[in-house]
């Protein structure tokens, strides 16, 4: 059982690590420019990107879990339904975001409240990399079958171009042709269209896939449009929860003094890079509890939990000892500004400790999706997101920005545990009735 969660987990924690690399890199091309509203700009302008593509993240999960199942049945056929509805809402959403541009921008900048000295920034950056958006949610799709169907490997790959040509033409844009918040965007615009278009090759050539015929695949036990609708929607709420959080989080933080903003702000990078590195665990939970669920094998399915769990708590500790140690050198790979630096210093305990707590509930999101278990997920997401708000207005005030990064540890605390009162019964309980 750990040599198949370290084979499909390994090369999904190091896709999931280039992401949060690019943003540390695109923070730091910002971060060395002289003044810190470059900084703000882009950690705001990617708020509004994670609105709306973590909106559409449900095409990702949804897939992997609703794939996994199918492929322990051994019903190919069905794999590829999901396939083709996947799509057809990857490309139809994202063609509407793009004809809907002007009106999300406005919108964003109102929701946010952001000041208004840094809606120019934004401005350059949104405006070009919202054409990346039918590519972007493609790849999601892409991606999401792909470990559904047990190959990471092939998933790897794609983050890997991706990731390398955005670094790659985000610092010769920058550095070289002296373009800050319009070269980034650019850099991410083609990345996008680069590896959906290698995403789709790969697909077709490994598993035989033609676009033009996925349609014409039938399964006599298929997941009704309604039923697919309803999981899916699940999982979008869930998400737009998370979302509101972090981005109220976020839109907090730049309404407080500039130096202590532009902290909060780097500082949430630690736990971005310590999500995608837990998450790598989180997928291969979608990928093998899918199967297993599908399969029908109960002792495997439980066997998975445990063995997960002890992984995915494993690589926050790790990622604990590493911002313990070297918290400070990591800061000043993302700016040289040594006030934001040491305004920084002061809240790193949150961040020291926030892996471990984490660990538990990125694993069981994982655990959740692969058995679509989706509409329990999401109410104890949205009890986790009330209790957030209600403890900002009772904690903020109180303890200042102490206080900010206390609400985001309880949230996902009670997360992690909200998640695993009712597993055994709802979750483990299911299986035994499929038998």
């Amino acid at each position: 059982m750990n040599k198949e969660i370290l084979k499909l987990a390994i090369p999904n924690v190091l896709t999931n690590l280039t992401v949060p690399l690019v943003g540390i890199v695109d923070m730091g091309l910002m971060g060395h420019i002289p003044t810190k509203g470059h900084i703000i700009s882009i950690g705001l302008g990617v708020v509004v990107f994670n609105i709306i593509y973590w909106a559409f993240g449900f095409l990702r999960m949804g897939t992997t879990g609703l794939v996994a199942q199918n492929f322990g049945k051994d019903n190919k056929a069905a794999t590829l339904i999901f396939l083709k509805r996947g799509l057809m809402i990857a490309l139809g959403g994202g063609g509407l975001l793009i004809l809907l541009s002007n009106v999300i921008f406005e919108s964003s900048m109102l929701l946010l409240q952001v000041d208004p000295t840094y809606i120019g920034l934004i401005s350059k950056y949104f405006f070009i990399r919202i054409y990346a958006a039918p590519f972007t949610i493609s790849i999601f799709v892409l991606t999401g079958w792909l470990l559904g169907m047990q190959d990471s490997k092939s998933a790897f790959f794609i983050a890997i171009v991706v990731n390398v040509v955005n670094v790659l033409l985000s610092v010769l844009l920058v550095l070289y042709f002296q373009l800050d918040v319009e070269g980034i965007a650019y850099g991410t615009l083609v990345a996008q269209i680069v590896g959906c278009i290698i995403a789709w090759q790969l697909i077709k050539r490994k598993y035989r896939v033609n676009f033009f015929s996925l349609g014409i695949h039938k399964s006599p036990d298929q997941l009704s449009w309604l039923e697919y609708v309803k999981i899916n929607t699940d999982i979008f709420i869930r998400t737009m929860c998370l979302l509101a959080v972090l981005s109220f989080f976020k839109a907090k933080s730049a309404l407080l003094n500039e130096t202590l903003g532009a902290a909060n702000l780097l500082l949430l990078e630690f736990v971005t890079i310590s999500a995608y590195g837990i998450d790598g665990f989180a997928f291969a939970a979608e990928s093998i509890s899918g199967k297993y669920f599908g399969l029908g094998d109960r002792s495997s399915f439980i066997s998975s939990i445990r063995k997960l769990m002890f992984w995915g708590l494993g690589v926050g500790i790790f990622f604990s000892a590493l911002f313990l140690l070297f918290g400070e050198q990591i800061l000043s790979l993302l700016t040289n500004k040594q006030d934001v630096i040491d305004i920084a210093g002061v809240y790193m305990p949150w961040l020291i400790i926030a892996p471990i707590i984490n660990a538990f509930a990125f694993i069981w999101d994982g655990i959740y999706l692969g058995v679509s278990a989706t509409k329990l997920m999401r109410n104890t997401m949205l009890i986790s997101t009330l209790s957030f708000f209600m403890f900002y207005y009772l904690l903020v005030d109180r303890f200042n920005n102490h206080g900010l990064w206390l609400c985001l540890t309880l949230f996902m605390l009670s997360r992690g545990i909200l998640q695993t009162l009712p597993a055994r019964k709802y979750i483990i309980g299911r299986l035994e009735l499929s038998q």
